[in-house]
């Protein structure tokens, strides 16, 4: 990428506080440690910002990531936060890189809906995903990814907008896509917390926009 980092606007979970009565941000360390290795810096997205907008044109990010955790309409301040985020990314032809609940945001975003269930088959359980004319990192025709969701999108869930890039091997349910205009990517897996080589080469060219 360069000797200048690159700017990543990333939105943050609620986190409750023990002992004490309030909410807050926050945002796990794999996030900045992983953005450290493709000099990249992390812009962390408050939930309750009203001046969203000023600061993203006052910071100028490259590219956006929609975190995981939660569900969404769990906590409205959230949703919002990250609608205003795909707002901006889609309106100045940002890369935007959605990650497990960051990737269901992105299918609802566009139309497309979730099966919300109690299955325990994709709980922190590592699974293979088949690729369907994937970003080009490597020739297997599947992956092993980690897993940690409930909440699933079947093929006819999907967003017009939106195409399969891969699919559960299990259950063929969708575990990644991409737009068919924008710069805009989602996968159910979590390649911050497993640092390897695949996760980190996918995760620079969607920011870069290179693929």
């Amino acid at each position: 990428m360069g000797n200048k980092p690159i700017k990543i606007a990333i939105s943050m979970r609620f986190s409750q506080a023990q002992n004490y009565d309030e909410k807050r941000d926050a945002l796990s360390c794999d996030w900045p440690i992983f953005l450290d290795k493709m000099n990249a810096i992390p812009l962390l997205i408050p939930n309750f910002s009203k001046n969203l907008e000023i600061f993203l044109k006052e910071t100028e990010p490259t590219a956006i990531i929609l975190s995981g955790g939660e569900d969404i309409g769990e906590y409205p301040e959230r949703d919002k936060t990250e609608q205003k985020l795909l707002e901006y990314g889609i309106a100045n032809k940002l890369p935007i890189f959605g990650v497990c609940r960051g990737m269901q945001v992105i299918n609802k975003y566009f139309g497309g809906t979730i099966t919300k269930t109690n299955d325990k088959k994709h709980i922190v359980k590592n699974h293979f995903i088949k690729l369907n004319n994937f970003i080009v990192i490597q020739n297997e025709k599947k992956i092993l990814v980690n897993s940690f969701h409930e909440n699933v999108i079947h093929k006819n869930e999907l967003a017009e907008d939106l195409a399969v890039l891969a699919k559960s091997e299990e259950d063929e349910t969708i575990e990644a896509l991409i737009h068919k205009n924008y710069p805009i990517i989602g996968v159910m897996w979590h390649p911050e917390r497993e640092q390897n080589d695949f996760n980190l080469k996918l995760v620079e060219r969607v920011l870069k926009n290179d693929y």
